[in-house]
């Protein structure tokens, strides 16, 4: 989770159903704005104002990528694998897990050096 990015920013955003639905449908495979917007069946100006809250706060990713005519647009990703909330001393605790694929790499070389 980004450090500016407030427990309550988290629970606004999950709380949100566009938000959520852009969530689930970059959990599949990462899609344009224009490719969201028409699968969560939403405007593409809420789209890209959901997707910077998400992206501030650490929930998805961006990666400019080159299109067929040579421009280049953003593909968006879900980075959210786990998410922990914990009630500490009156204050919440909000863990964001993300399986980067550098992190599939870590676990895959910790699991073959525990097994040597």
């Amino acid at each position: 989770m980004a450090a500016d990015c407030t427990p309550a920013d988290v629970f606004a955003l999950l709380d949100d159903e566009y938000a959520r639905s852009l969530l689930a449908a970059t959990s599949h495979e990462p899609m344009t704005a224009t490719a969201l917007s028409d699968q969560c069946e939403m405007s593409l100006s809420t789209v890209y104002r959901r997707l910077e809250e998400l992206e501030a706060c650490g929930l998805v990713s961006a990666e400019l990528t080159p299109d067929s005519d040579g421009d280049h647009t953003n593909v968006y990703e879900a980075q959210l694998d786990e998410l922990r909330v914990e009630l500490d001393d009156g204050g919440f605790d909000v863990r964001l897990k993300t399986t980067s694929a550098t992190q599939r790499f870590a676990d895959a070389f910790t699991d073959l050096w525990e097994g040597l």
